[in-house]
């Protein structure tokens, strides 16, 4: 109960940060009013910072804020609470003289600005989802990273060498004990991943395919045309297999080795890649960036491909079985790409928070280090380990100690963090120009 209350609290401060992180830009297409709502100190706090940000989050959420006025308006008192909390402590952190990392800035920016463009696809798609060139989204965002990096420490500086004592959590469990929940079920898995892979038959059939249209463009065939008509790929086949600009690193390395090195206008040979078989035109050159079209067909593993799968990760089990140590069976034998790092170690999970479903059968029948037989998921085929059962149980100060003293301690931050916030309201001079309640 505790550790899902923290993910929440994570969550909603995680979407708060990403919504003040994009305030500056509209997604919406439409105007909103300009106007401040608050002054504190040399900050300000703006109407529309407050109604995209509402928008914003109910979007996210999927809310009808329309059909829902008592809701809208709880909400941007909220938001609008938020936001003077948010510039109360900037202020404080420019008296303090709290300064940032610029390298740390711009790192946090990189990372986001990447996450970003991971979400709707490329670079140009983020331009016109913001309504605005890269570099000022770059621009805005960098500020409104440092300034929340300026917050983040001048916390943390404040708050540094606050301690609880052994009383103090002994009082804090003896008060909450009933209302901490308990340690779910856990469990401790590992297991060996296969994929199914074509047979080279189906290779050959895919490549054949792949040669007859390679003819028909050779022989001056519209490329458009026969993208629409072949290609399996859903996103840009009804395009005319058009992928739009791209730079390095977007595309997986065989493709992009290939089409990094055509000319505009001409057409590579056949090109494998972990998606199938393609055929790539380069439509044109800017710079780092290329614009591209392909035609893609799929390789699909058949009935019998999925038969020698499991049986090869049967006999894989029997060996493990009969002796062989499994973290050997998994860095030679598993499929998933992470195997050399963890051994097939998956972790720690509770069981009720297992995310595939069918992990979360087999585990349940499990007994301690029994191995199960192979089963399929949409990754492939899969044995898994149980290498440990933990069962649910409730909170205690001789097994949970570490776990109750930081909860106590956090309960205790957020009691002086509130007292601060009311003194640091009296310290500043905050105009307040809207009514939100």
């Amino acid at each position: 109960m505790t550790g899902k209350k923290e993910n929440k609290i994570l969550k909603i401060t995680l979407a708060f940060i990403l919504l003040i992180l994009i305030n500056s830009t509209s997604i919406f297409g439409q105007q909103l009013a300009e106007g401040i709502a608050a002054i504190i100190g040399k900050e300000i706090v703006l109407r529309s910072e407050i109604d995209q940000m509402v928008q914003s989050y109910a979007l996210q959420n999927k809310i009808n804020l329309a059909n829902n006025p008592s809701a809208l308006k709880e909400m941007q008192s909220s938001v609008f609470e938020r936001l003077i909390e948010q510039k109360i402590l900037l202020v404080k952190a420019d008296e303090d003289t709290i300064t940032v990392d610029d390298r740390d800035v711009d790192q946090r920016v990189e990372q986001h600005i990447k996450y970003m463009i991971d979400q709707v696809g490329s670079e140009e798609k983020l331009e016109e989802a913001f309504k605005n060139p890269i570099k000022k989204i770059r621009r805005d965002l960098r500020k409104e990273t440092a300034d929340r990096l300026k917050v983040d420490m001048l916390r943390r500086t404040k708050f540094a060498n606050v301690k609880v004592g052994r009383r103090e959590v002994e009082k804090f469990y003896k008060m909450y004990k009933d209302s901490l929940g308990e340690i779910k079920e856990t469990v401790d898995i590992s297991h060996i991943l296969k994929q199914i892979k074509p047979s080279e038959d189906s290779k050959s059939e895919a490549i054949e395919k792949l040669e007859k249209i390679l003819e028909m463009i050779n022989n001056g065939e519209s490329f458009d045309d026969l993208a629409k008509k072949y290609s399996q790929d859903p996103g840009s086949g009804s395009r005319g297999g058009d992928l739009g600009f791209t730079k390095r690193g977007d595309f997986v390395k065989e493709f992009e080795k290939v089409a990094f090195g055509l000319n505009e206008g001409e057409v590579s040979g056949i090109v494998e890649s972990q998606f199938g078989f393609h055929i790539i035109k380069l439509i044109e050159k800017r710079g780092e960036k290329i614009r591209t079209r392909h035609i893609l067909i799929q390789v699909q593993p058949t009935a019998d491909d999925a038969q020698k799968t499991y049986d090869e990760l049967e006999n894989i089990r029997t060996q493990i079985t009969e002796g062989a140590s499994f973290d050997e069976m998994a860095i030679a034998q598993s499929d998933d790409e992470n195997v050399y790092k963890d051994k097939g170690r998956l972790g720690l999970f509770e069981t009720k928070d297992l995310k595939i479903p069918e992990f979360k059968t087999e585990v349940a029948n499990l007994k301690i280090d029994e191995i199960s037989f192979p089963f399929q998921t949409k990754f492939g085929y899969h044995i898994v380990k149980l290498n440990n059962r933990n069962e649910q149980r409730k909170l205690t100060l001789e097994n949970d100690w570490e776990r109750i003293s930081e909860m106590a301690l956090n309960i205790k931050i957020d009691k002086e963090y509130k007292k601060w916030i009311v003194s640091l309201r009296t310290e500043i001079p905050i105009e307040i120009r809207a009514n939100y309640n």
